[in-house]
């Protein structure tokens, strides 16, 4: 294996050749040496670099693809011929949603690098579907029925949701006791999560509406819903602690969030890296077989 594609590859995920650097224990200056090296090999430009920032050419993210696939595919050769994998270690990119990555993904990191010290992590928090490969994303943590084409998707745990208000709502509007009242409910939603598809005993529901603010943020919506300013569906995971302590009231409890809902470790259809292969291991091992969000906490009613 050129050990060029191999720093090259560190390079573009460490995102700057000063990051790469310290992976390696070496100098920015000789990590820019061999790139220029690598670039004058193959007769094209792949990064274009400044003091301040770096940017892959158009030529580098397509022969970067190419690598990825390459240095993938020897991982894998590699790990079956020892048959048990060496240490974890390297460059780890993961994304997660942010609430979710808020309170559940980041209080955990510390454990996981105190018992892999060789990996080095970076965990980026957006609402948005991040794109593995635009990305340069090892594992993202997803919510959703539908992990996406092309990735492999490993089903970590249910992302249950409930119907709930505040105590002081529910005193002022009453508590609606069908789907036909609940829509003349005010309803709290950001963009895109409305309408809402439900389950309860007659099957499936498409509940259609306006949130009563408008906001992007799925945390402003909680905070709304705390306030009491309406009736929200909120995964268990976000709000299990405020139903239990009674800050939130579950309505219409019959009825849930579609169960096809889950937490997936989403990574690219090629074989992971150990780094990634650990940390997907390492989530699965918190979250199943039942979450701490499980219906195994006391969430109110």
């Amino acid at each position: 294996m050129d050990p060029d594609l191999s720093l090259f590859d560190e390079v573009v995920r460490a995102g700057s050749l000063s990051a790469a650097a310290r992976l390696r224990g070496t100098s920015p200056a000789m990590v820019s040496k061999r790139i220029a090296r690598l670039e004058e090999r193959l007769g094209v430009r792949l990064i274009h670099r400044t003091t301040r920032r770096m940017v892959l050419t158009a030529r580098g993210e397509a022969f970067h693809r190419e690598v990825q696939a390459i240095l993938a595919a020897v991982r894998a050769a590699e790990e079956r011929v020892r048959d048990v994998g060496a240490e974890p270690s390297g460059f780890l990119r993961v994304s997660a949603p942010t609430s979710f990555g808020r309170l559940h993904v980041a209080p955990r990191v510390r454990e996981f690098l105190e018992a892999h010290p060789r990996v080095s992590l970076e965990l980026n928090l957006s609402d948005a579907f991040e794109d593995l490969i635009g990305g340069r994303i090892d594992v993202a943590i997803r919510i959703t029925a539908s992990a996406g084409a092309n990735v492999a998707a490993e089903r970590l745990a249910d992302s249950p949701r409930v119907l709930c208000a505040a105590p002081a709502y529910l005193s002022d509007h009453g508590t609606p006791a069908s789907l036909e009242e609940l829509r003349g409910h005010r309803l709290l939603a950001a963009s895109g999560q409305l309408p809402w598809l439900l389950s309860g005993p007659g099957g499936e529901i498409r509940v259609e509406g306006e949130s009563l603010v408008r906001t992007n943020s799925s945390e402003v919506v909680r905070e709304l819903t705390l306030s009491g300013l309406g009736i929200a569906l909120r995964s268990l995971w976000d709000v299990s602690d405020d139903l239990a302590a009674k800050r939130l009231i579950r309505v219409l409890p019959a009825i849930e969030g579609s169960a096809n809902v889950g937490v997936y470790a989403v990574t690219d259809a090629a074989p992971p890296s150990s780094a990634a292969t650990a940390f997907v291991g390492y989530l699965r091992q918190l979250w199943s077989p039942v979450p701490p969000w499980g219906s195994d906490r006391r969430v109110g009613s």
